[in-house]
C-alpha cells in the first residue's frame, strides 16, 4: 500500500511540473491561425521591405529612407509608438552607388554583371586601362610591383574555383535530420578550437598594406572575384569618415573575373572599362526602427517581449532573404495580434536592427542602451524587465523548431507552447547554440533569446548577392512562420511566468571583446 501511494505521490509530482507551465487556449490558436492563413498581408508587406525600399546598407541614403518608410507602415498597422531609436556610431558613415558599369574591351568586347565594394571609391567617370595580374602573397611581394602599376586596372588572383554539385538547389530539414538536432550538444562537445586570432591578424594587416600600396600606385581600380551564375556577391572595404577615398574597387562573378585572371596569366592583353559612382555622407548613426503593442497588465505591462530581425541588407539586391524575409514575419504577427484585438499582459515590442551585417551594431547598441552597460558591466532596469526575444536570420525557410542555447530552463515554456503548432511542422526544441546574428547580442547576457530552426531552401546559394531579392521569398513558408511568431509571443506575453535567466547572470557577463 505504502508502495502504491509513493508511486501516485510522485506522479502526481512528475504531472504538476509537466504542467507547469501554461499554454493559451485552442481558440487562441484557431484564431491566429485563422488571421494568418486567411487574411494575410505577408504578400504585401514582402513586396514593401524589397521592391519598394530598395538597397538598405548600413548608414546608406537608402537605409535612412527606409527606416521613415518602414515606421509609416508599422504605424499604418496599428502598432504603438512607431520610431526611429539611436543605437549606436558608425564611423564608416554611409555610402550610395549611383553608377556601375563594367565591361571588358580587351581582346574582345564583354558587359560584366558587377558590383561594386561598399565603402569603396569613384572612377573619374568613364575609364579604360590595360589590367594588370598581382598576386601579393606577402608583404615582401609588393616590391615586385613598385612603380608598375600606374594607370592600370589591378585583377586580383582568383581565389574560389567552381565546382559542380548534384544536390538539390532548395532543401528542406529532414525527420533524420531534425532527429539529430534535436540531441544536446553538451554530450560531446569536447574540446572547443580556440580561435586562430594571430592569423586573421596577420591577414587583416596584408590586406591592408596591399590597400595602401594600390593606393599610392594610382591604379585605376582592383577587380577581384566572388558568386557565381553571373550573381557577384556583396562584401565591403576598410574605411571610416575622414579617410582618403578609397580605389575603386568591383566584384565580378568567379567564372568572369577568372576568364580574365586565366588570359593574364598566359600573358594575353586584357583591357577594361568602367564607369563607378559612389556617394559618400558623414552619417555616423546606426538606428533601429522599434514599435510595439503595450502591455495591459498592471505588474506585468512593463516586461518586454521581443521579436525581431535586421532592417538593413548589403547592396546590389533588395536583401530579400537577408533579412527582409525576418522583418516582414515580425511585422506580420505583431499585424495579426493587433487585428484580433488581443491585449497581452506584458508589452510586445518589435526590433527592426540597424547595421548587423557589420558587427551587430543595433542590436549591441539597443542592449548596451536598455539592458546591461558593458562599460560600467551593471545591469539595467531593463534586464530585470526581459521575457523573451525572438530572432529570424536565415531566410525564407519554414520555421522546424528553436535553438535554446543550451538553457534547459526554456524548455518546460516551449513544450507547452509548441502544441498547437506542431501541424505546422513546428515540432523540434534543441539545446544546440547558433551564431551568427542578433540574438547573440542578447545571449551574452545570459537572457533568453532564440533563434529559429528554419528550413534552408535556397538561402547559401543567394544571401550576400545581388540576386537577394523578392524572388528568394517563400510567400507560404512566411505566413507561417509569421503565425508561429504570432503565437508563440502571444504565450510569453500571457503567461504568469517567464524563462529565468541562465544562473549566474548578470554577475558572470565576460566583458566586451578585446577588454579585461
Amino acid at each position: 500500500m505504502e508502495k502504491t501511494i509513493f508511486l501516485l505521490v510522485a506522479a502526481f509530482i512528475a504531472n504538476t511540473a509537466i504542467q507547469a507551465q501554461t499554454c493559451l487556449s485552442n481558440e487562441f490558436a484557431y484564431r491566429i491561425k485563422n488571421e494568418g492563413f486567411t487574411n494575410s498581408k505577408m504578400e504585401e508587406l514582402a513586396q514593401f521591405m524589397t521592391d519598394d525600399l530598395g538597397p538598405r546598407l548600413a548608414a546608406s541614403q537608402l537605409k535612412l529612407r527606409s527606416e521613415k518608410m518602414v515606421v509609416d507602415k508599422l504605424t499604418e498597422l496599428g502598432l504603438s509608438n512607431a520610431r526611429i531609436e539611436f543605437a549606436s556610431e558608425f564611423t564608416k558613415g554611409g555610402w550610395d552607388n549611383q553608377m556601375n558599369y563594367v565591361a571588358m574591351t580587351a581582346p574582345y568586347y564583354c558587359s560584366f554583371s558587377a558590383n561594386p565594394k561598399a565603402w569603396s571609391g569613384s572612377t573619374n567617370g568613364l575609364v579604360s586601362g590595360e589590367c594588370v595580374l598581382v598576386d601579393i602573397q606577402t608583404k615582401a611581394d609588393i616590391e615586385k610591383y613598385r612603380g608598375k602599376l600606374a594607370g592600370k586596372i589591378v585583377v586580383m588572383p582568383a581565389t574560389q574555383t567552381y565546382e559542380m554539385k548534384f544536390s538539390p538547389l532548395a532543401t528542406r530539414y529532414t525527420e533524420e535530420q531534425l532527429e539529430e538536432i534535436a540531441q544536446d550538444p553538451r554530450v560531446n562537445s569536447g574540446s572547443r578550437r580556440r580561435f586562430a586570432m594571430g592569423n586573421w591578424q596577420s591577414a587583416r594587416e596584408l590586406q591592408q598594406a596591399i590597400s595602401n600600396f594600390l593606393k599610392e600606385e594610382n591604379v585605376l581600380a582592383i577587380v577581384s572575384g566572388g558568386g557565381t551564375f553571373n550573381v557577384p556577391s556583396s562584401r565591403g572595404v576598410n574605411y571610416k569618415v575622414g579617410d582618403p577615398e578609397p580605389t575603386p574597387e568591383v566584384i565580378l562573378t568567379i567564372e568572369n573575373h577568372g576568364r580574365m585572371a586565366r588570359m593574364l596569366a598566359k600573358g594575353e592583353k586584357v583591357s577594361m572599362e568602367l564607369n563607378i559612382k559612389n556617394v559618400f555622407t558623414d552619417n555616423q548613426r546606426i538606428n533601429n526602427v522599434i514599435a510595439e503593442i503595450p502591455g495591459t497588465d498592471p505588474k506585468l505591462k512593463n516586461e518586454i517581449v521581443l521579436i525581431g530581425g535586421h532592417l538593413d541588407s548589403w547592396h546590389g539586391g533588395t536583401g530579400g532573404a537577408d533579412n527582409a524575409s525576418g522583418c516582414v514575419v515580425m511585422m506580420e504577427a505583431l499585424r495579426i495580434i493587433k487585428a484580433l484585438g488581443i491585449q497581452p499582459k506584458r508589452t510586445i515590442r518589435i526590433a527592426l536592427w540597424g547595421g548587423e551585417e557589420q558587427g551587430l551594431h543595433g542590436s549591441r547598441g539597443y542592449a548596451n542602451t536598455y539592458l546591461y552597460d558593458s562599460e560600467k558591466r551593471k545591469a539595467l532596469s531593463g534586464y530585470d524587465k526581459f521575457a523573451l526575444y525572438l530572432n529570424m536570420d536565415n531566410g525564407s525557410g519554414r520555421f522546424r523548431g528553436i535553438y535554446l542555447e543550451e538553457n534547459d530552463q526554456a524548455v518546460p515554456f516551449f513544450e507547452a507552447w509548441k502544441k498547437p503548432i506542431e501541424s505546422l511542422g513546428f515540432t523540434t526544441i534543441t539545446l544546440r547554440k547558433t551564431s551568427g546574428t542578433d540574438h547573440m547580442s542578447f545571449t551574452r547576457l545570459g537572457l533568453p533569446a532564440y533563434q529559429f530552426i528554419q528550413d534552408e531552401l535556397e538561402y547559401d546559394r543567394t544571401y550576400h548577392t545581388i540576386m537577394d531579392t523578392y524572388e528568394r521569398l517563400s510567400i507560404s513558408d512566411l505566413k507561417t512562420d509569421a503565425v508561429i511568431v504570432a503565437w508563440l509571443a502571444l504565450n510569453a506575453a500571457m503567461d504568469s511566468e517567464r524563462i529565468p535567466v541562465l544562473p549566474g547572470y548578470p554577475e558572470n557577463i565576460p566583458a566586451p571583446f578585446g577588454r579585461r
